[in-house]
């Protein structure tokens, strides 16, 4: 059984930087596509940033493009989500999500159809 476990959320002013980190356990996925996913109250989860299987390919919601920053340390199955320059808008849950096929593929996915396990989440809140 796949398991996903978020960390490093908390409280930041606005300008600030948080990473957070997504430890993955279970069956084997360190080179599956990866995404982080965030939802605020009362809105639908949003795409935030992907990362490929082999790492080599990154993309960006347009509204964190240039500020976040996405990385995968295969050897500690471990995701990253290195965020600058936060935002108050940037305040939600951010959930970590693996797609479980295209081991080491090139390719990454921006839609929350694309994956199959999700983590729990970790609370982002960006005071202003």
């Amino acid at each position: 059984q796949v398991q996903l476990v978020e960390s490093g959320g908390g409280l930041v002013q606005a300008g600030g930087s948080l990473r957070l980190s997504c430890a993955a356990s279970g069956r084997t996925f360190t080179r599956f596509p990866m995404g982080w996913f965030r939802q605020a109250p009362g809105k639908e989860r949003e795409f935030v940033a992907a990362i490929s299987g082999s790492g080599s390919n990154t993309g960006y919601a347009d509204s964190v493009n240039g500020r976040f920053s996405i990385s995968r340390d295969t050897a500690l199955k471990t995701v990253y989500l290195q965020m600058n320059v936060l935002k108050p808008e940037d305040t939600a849950v951010y959930y970590c999500a693996a797609r479980g096929v295209d081991y080491g593929g090139t390719n990454y996915y921006m839609e929350k159809r694309h994956y199959a396990y999700w983590g729990q989440g970790t609370q982002v809140t960006v005071s202003s």
